[in-house]
Formats: structure tokens, C-alpha cells, sequence
């Protein structure tokens, strides 16, 4: 069968070949004078059939040599066709090793994100326990039961990222009612730490997702609660220039080291805060970013350890988010996302 099909791909050269005895035998008949006796004919006609058998038993031994060097680097292309199928199914070869070695690498982000999230979930679900041997405490139940709801959140936002496009509409926000739903939401965690809360921010009309940026908010207010001590201040602020809009979330907590500020957007980076203060999974901002990022948004920081955070969400006026969320890839191999650090640059 592997015969057949041999020279059924050699029927060029065949014809070729016959073409050619053809045009010898026309030649020297038409040849005034010289006339070809039969024993003549023949014995051409044989040569010429032992010279088109040896050469097509040589390209039948180099093909099937070439089809068992197939995958071997010192393997050689017979035809410049062959050469450009093997470019090609040696680009989709490796093509086909980075998207397995991205999908291994996002399994494995997963699973890291999942068992650091069951360790987080365990801590608040423990603590009730606790309670429910000794005496409840009503705010410190609250707060546990709000924890959990916030790693439900996370997680589901988490989720959410691969299908996002699915999921999100692009219409009018106003910031004003979304700032203030959030630090409803967060009104205990602001009465029990007895920080104080500045708004500044009137009626700004942005292009995003209400749902989408009320989690990203929401994250911002929540990571500045987190860190900021008792008696602090948190700001929050809109502004406006030709460029774009802003909203800026600034505390007075305990800032971030200029080693971590670089990284902290970044996929499961817990930073120096992260380690000694709490336990933290890392993906807070990261989602923040990335959700910002998908909407045509972004996320800068600039802080100060010991001193102040300012986190800011820009609204490029001149900005197609629409387009870019269709051309955006899920997850960077590197899942870094800080691409400035400082707001307006």
C-alpha cells in the first residue's frame, strides 16, 4: 500500500520520464537517415526502465527514510514543500507547548489559590466555633460571618476572570452612589476601628460595569481597612482632568515597603504586610487590577511605609474599553499586572 501511494505522489517524474524517452525516440525516427532497428528500440526502452527503476527505488528508499526521521533533529526535508510543512508543524508544535505549559500554569495557580483560600475560609468558620462554646458576641460574629462572605466573593470573581466577557455590560456609572454603597457595606469594620472617613466626590460619570467596579471598590476600601490602625483616616476622592478621570482611595495605615510596591498587583504576592500582619492570600488587588484592566481601567499606587496608600483608578477619556476587553488574553504567564506606579504616568 505505502508502494502504491509512493508513486502515486511520483507520477510527475514518470510522466516526466516517459515525456522524455518519447521525445528521444521521435527525434531519431524523424532523423533523415537514421532509422532505429526494433532490437534497438527495445534495448532503450530497457535501459530506460532500469535507469527510472533505480531512480525512483533511490527516492523510494530516501522518502521512507525521511518518514522514519520524521521526528528526529537531524531529520532532512526531500522538496522544499516538505521543508515548509515542517517549519510550520514545528512552529505549531511549540505553539502547542506554551498554550499546555499556560494551562499547566493556571491549573496550578488555581490549586495554589484554592488551598490558600480553604486555610483563609477555615479561620473565620473556626472562630464561630469558638463562639458557640463561650459566650457570642454579636459584632465579633458579624465580622467573622462578613470575612467568610468576602473569600466567597474573592473566589467567585476569581472564577468569573476566564468568562468575563460574558458577563460584564458597559454603560453610564455614576461613582458617587457606588463609593457610598461600599463604605456602607464596610460601615462596622469603619465603627469598630474608629477611622474616620473623608469623601470628596460629587456626581463623576464613568464608561465601566456597576457590578464589576462596586467589587473593585469595594476590594480598594476593604485592603485599606485592613491595614489601616485604629483611630486612622481613610479619603476618598474623585478627580478630573483633560487626560482622564480619578478615583483615589487613600489611608493613613501602615504603607507599603518600596521592595513589595512594584509586585503588589500581582498574582498571590502577599508582600511584608501580607506576612507579618495577617495571613493573606494575595489576590485581592490582583483582581482588582485585572477586573480594572478588562473594563479599560487601571490601578495605580503610590505609598509610604509607615506613612500613607494611595490607590488610584484611572478612566482614560480617550480609552476603548470595548475593543481592548475582546483583545484581551485571560491571565499573563507571569500574572504581573503593575505596569505603572505612580497615578498619571
Amino acid at each position: 500500500m505505502k508502494l502504491w501511494r509512493f508513486l502515486k505522489y511520483e507520477r510527475s517524474y514518470m510522466l516526466l520520464c516517459a515525456a522524455t524517452f518519447g521525445l528521444v525516440m521521435l527525434i531519431g525516427y524523424t532523423e533523415p537517415g537514421n532509422r532505429l532497428h526494433a532490437e534497438n528500440l527495445i534495448y532503450l526502452l530497457v535501459l530506460q526502465l532500469l535507469l527510472m527503476a533505480a531512480f525512483f527505488g533511490y527516492r523510494y528508499y530516501r522518502n521512507t527514510l525521511a518518514i522514519r526521521m520524521m521526528r528526529e533533529e537531524d531529520g532532512e526535508p526531500l522538496s522544499l514543500e516538505a521543508e515548509a510543512c515542517q517549519q510550520v508543524i514545528q512552529e505549531m508544535e511549540r505553539a502547542h507547548i506554551r498554550a499546555l505549559n499556560e494551562v499547566h500554569a493556571r491549573q496550578k495557580e488555581y490549586y495554589d489559590f484554592i488551598v490558600s483560600w480553604f486555610h483563609e475560609v477555615k479561620t473565620p468558620i473556626s472562630v464561630i466555633r469558638l463562639m458557640q462554646q463561650t459566650e457570642v458576641d454579636a459584632r465579633s460574629l458579624e465580622e467573622q460571618v462578613t470575612r467568610i462572605e468576602q473569600y466567597v466573593d474573592q473566589a467567585l470573581y476569581y472564577a468569573k476572570l476566564d468568562s468575563f466577557n460574558q458577563d460584564y455590560e458597559l454603560v453610564n456609572c455614576d461613582l458617587e452612589p457606588l463609593v457610598k454603597a461600599a463604605v456602607k457595606s464596610s460601615s462596622k469594620a469603619f465603627i469598630a476601628k474608629k477611622i474616620r472617613l473623608s469623601l470628596d466626590i460629587g456626581s463623576t460619570i464613568v464608561q465601566s460595569d456597576s457590578k464589576w467596579l462596586y467589587y473593585i471598590i469595594g476590594q480598594l476600601l476593604s485592603n485599606g481597612l485592613k491595614y489601616t490602625p485604629a483611630q486612622g483616616e481613610i479619603s476618598i476622592a474623585a478627580r478630573t482632568n483633560d487626560r482622564e478621570k480619578l478615583l483615589i482611595v487613600r489611608d493613613t495605615g501602615i504603607g507599603i515597603e518600596p521592595r513589595d510596591l512594584p509586585r503588589i498587583f500581582n498574582r498571590g504576592f502577599t508582600g511584608t504586610n501580607g506576612r507579618i500582619h495577617m495571613k493573606s492570600t494575595g489576590m485581592g488587588l490582583y483582581l482588582a487590577q485585572e477586573l480594572s484592566k478588562r473594563l479599560g481601567h487601571y490601578i495605580t499606587c503610590v505609598s509610604e511605609a509607615g506613612r500613607f496608600t494611595e490607590m488610584t483608578v484611572h478612566f482614560p477619556r480617550s480609552h476603548d474599553p470595548y475593543r481592548e476587553t475582546l483583545q484581551h488574553a485571560p491571565f499573563g504567564s507571569d500574572g504581573s499586572s503593575n505596569e505603572r506606579s505612580s497615578p498619571g504616568d
